[in-house]
């Protein structure tokens, strides 16, 4: 059976990482079709739209989208992008790497974030010249569906169970449906779910990040505390993620478009590679995912590396040494 792999390079770096982790998906000669397609600030610029309609057809008829990064059109991009595979859960795994310089090289943490909802539902107004406001909605339907998610997620990753980061204290409607569902639903599944205030989570998780495995959160809480992590573990070129949905799912990484090193042919691929892995286990390729990732890891260890983890090898030289230990 032929695979359908849209791939969206984006702006920036991802006109660099993505190709590369295109490259290290042919090469293990599996049936992929890759249809690319452009979104971002320059399709923008030259037709006035960030997200052609045609861009969003391909995702969400796709069996899996690779998408690389957008610039000042990212809202415009992503959060479409994520509505088209419909989208309810961004898995952002933060791990610290042998041979890399990490703050906390103890650090192994999996954020499920919430994708539909919250301040990011996009309902904002300007009501006078003084005062804009922001909606921010929470359900109980899309809080369900994330407690399931969790469930399935650590039951079958063997985990003995996973945090509910929330800020039920002070937003009291909106976090305490989220925490209040999600604990509900782990309870009937027979699942641990502890709890912890999110902002006692971005310290505790700083000087004891061990203490912690997979973290579930609200949309804005899980876009922040899994760049708090990155910090913790090397920087923001080792993040990978995935929005999932019902029937299909969409793979970044979790920077920007980094536009200091853009088309200099340095950018680290090692996000978007490992994004392509967790595409290959979600299409249910498990051995070739845990190649690729070993291979990743291996690279990380042993070299190359780019100038951000402190070597001075290119975006090629990486994907080369990566291909070469698959």
């Amino acid at each position: 059976m032929t695979h359908e792999i849209a791939v969206i390079p984006g702006d920036g770096i991802g006109q660099e990482v993505t190709p590369a982790a295109v490259d290290v998906l042919e090469a293990l000669d599996l049936e992929f079709e890759f249809i690319e397609a452009d979104a971002g600030d320059a399709v923008k610029a030259e037709t006035g739209e960030a997200l052609p309609q045609e861009t969003y057809d391909l995702a969400a008829s796709a069996d899996a989208t690779l998408f690389g990064a957008a610039g000042e059109t990212a809202a415009d991009v992503i959060l479409p992008l994520r509505d088209a595979v419909d989208s309810y859960v961004n898995i952002r795994p933060a791990k610290a790497y042998p041979g890399v310089d990490a703050v906390r090289p103890e650090t192994d943490l999996v954020f499920l974030r919430e994708n539909t909802e919250g301040v990011y539902s996009g309902i904002e107004d300007r009501l006078t010249q003084d005062v804009a406001t922001l909606t921010r909605v929470v359900t109980e339907s899309a809080s369900e569906d994330l407690g399931e998610f969790a469930c399935e997620y650590v039951a079958d990753n063997d985990y003995d169970g996973f945090t509910i980061a929330h800020k039920a204290n002070v937003m009291r409607e909106t976090d305490g449906v989220f925490r209040d569902t999600i604990a509900r639903v782990a309870e009937e599944h027979g699942i641990d779910a502890d709890e912890v205030l999110m902002d006692a989570f971005a310290t505790r998780v700083c000087l004891d990040p061990e203490q912690f495995d997979v973290i579930v959160c609200p949309n804005l809480a899980g876009d922040v505390l899994s760049d708090l992590a990155a910090g913790l573990v090397g920087g923001l070129g080792l993040l990978p993620s995935a929005n999932v949905g019902s029937e299909r799912a969409l793979f970044e990484p979790v920077h920007g478009t980094a536009p200091d090193i853009a088309g200099e042919g340095v950018a680290n691929p090692a996000a978007t590679i490992i994004s392509a892995a967790m595409l290959l286990e979600y299409l249910g390729y498990d051995e070739e995912s845990q190649a690729v990732h070993d291979a990743v890891e291996a690279t990380l260890e042993e070299g190359p590396r780019t100038a951000d983890l402190g070597g001075d090898a290119s975006t090629e030289d990486v994907t080369n040494a990566i291909i070469d230990r698959l």
